[in-house]
């Protein structure tokens, strides 16, 4: 039903709102992206091939990100800066590290995975740029509804991490700015499979 509504549309270039008796004419340019073969669900009966063939006009095949690895840097560093501007926060920006491990991952949520990452971390701030590896783990299982449990898991994970990058692996430092006993710091760092040694630039006194 709602193919041939669109399709009606198409062809005549109006619609009617609910309720109304006359038609409200359209100046419109229709751009429509799909990660389905509409030419393949036609041939099945799946896709109208009369609207196939109305919106087929110009077709721009789009390669999945691991088949364009060069653009990942470039298309995170805009979704970064969408992020921040949106929460009036500073863009972060991306050392060597931070490329690495975006051009290590293999990306199977293609665009939205990446587009979540960017705001993931702009959200946990730019202390956290070499540590990007952190973050992409566990993304991709989250680009079909997350559970609370797990984007809180994530969260939790995330902002030690964040917290010992900046204090240098110090763990008091890191107890005292997370507001947590160090028991239950240990706890956590088991728990996730971290280690204060990773971040620590000299020996803690």
């Amino acid at each position: 039903a709602l193919q041939v509504k669109l399709l009606r549309v198409l062809q005549e270039r109006s619609v009617e709102r609910l309720g109304a008796n006359e038609a409200v004419p359209l100046n419109i340019r229709v751009i429509a992206a799909t990660k389905v073969d509409l030419k393949v669900a036609a041939d099945e009966g799946r896709f109208r091939e009369d609207l196939y063939y109305r919106l087929n006009v110009v077709t721009l095949p789009l390669p999945a990100l691991r088949e364009r690895r060069e653009d990942i840097p470039l298309l995170f560093q805009h979704f970064a800066v969408v992020a921040a501007n949106r929460s009036g926060l500073e863009a972060p920006t991306l050392d060597s590290h931070a490329v690495a491990a975006l051009l290590a991952h293999d990306w199977p949520g293609n665009v939205r995975e990446l587009r979540n990452l960017a705001e993931r971390y702009v959200l946990l701030g730019a202390a956290f740029d070499y540590r990007l590896d952190v973050l992409l783990e566990g993304v991709a299982a989250d680009t079909q509804e997350p559970t609370l449990p797990r984007q809180v898991e994530l969260f939790e994970k995330s902002l030690i991490s964040q917290s010992l990058a900046r204090h240098h692996g110090r763990v008091t430092d890191v107890c005292r700015h997370l507001g947590i006993p160090r028991k239950t710091f240990y706890d956590k760092l088991k728990k996730h499979g971290l280690s204060a040694d990773d971040y620590r630039h000299s020996s803690e006194p």
